[in-house]
């Protein structure tokens, strides 16, 4: 069966009320992007986010990034920039392009190290609708990394997604990937691609 792609459900209504039930009680939500499956939470849940990096074995020093239903979810972040850096980065959403701002409300669980002295975090729109659905239903930003154990390679199969992680995940949001190779790219506003 290569070259053969099987479809899956699309998140409807019934889902995404469910999916943010659970987001809104602490939960991990499966969910399809543009390229690979991820794993969103409420970033100001600090145990939520302590689930994610748990059942990714990922360091909670590496910052994560969050996705909104549009540019106004990261209004605070944008604002301070200059009027090119944010027709920069809104250029580019929605889209699979994540960009390293600074931080002006997320706290330390999401922002990790950060890049400098400043508290940075790693923000995007997605291209791919039903996460930006699932973003507005939820009335704010979400994480969403990778649904995948730290040093595997990203899937585009929620299949593997659920041989991963079972039931440690609260949730998984019937939808399929858009087809692109990999997760986002991540550019910093100096112009630096790091990934």
């Amino acid at each position: 069966m290569n070259g053969c792609r099987l479809n899956f459900p699309k998140i409807n209504d019934f889902h995404l009320r469910r999916a943010v039930r659970h987001l809104r009680q602490g939960g991990v939500v499966a969910h399809a992007t543009e390229g690979v499956w991820g794993l969103a939470c409420n970033p100001f849940d600090c145990q939520a986010v302590a689930r994610i990096l748990a059942i990714k074995g990922r360091s909670p020093d590496k910052g994560l990034i969050l996705i909104g239903a549009s540019a106004d979810c990261f209004a605070p972040e944008l604002e301070p920039l200059t009027a090119a850096d944010r027709r920069a980065v809104q250029s580019t959403w929605p889209g699979p392009v994540s960009w390293v701002l600074p931080s002006e409300r997320f706290p330390v669980w999401i922002t990790g190290a950060g890049l400098g002295p400043r508290p940075t975090v790693a923000v995007r729109v997605p291209g791919h609708v039903q996460a930006r659905a699932l973003c507005e239903r939820f009335g704010g930003p979400l994480v969403s990394t990778s649904a995948n154990p730290s040093g595997v390679a990203a899937t585009d199969s929620v299949l593997r997604v659920r041989r991963w992680f079972g039931d440690a995940v609260d949730f998984i949001a019937p939808g399929q990937t858009l087809g692109r190779q990999g997760p986002s790219q991540l550019r910093t506003l100096g112009g630096e691609v790091l990934r």
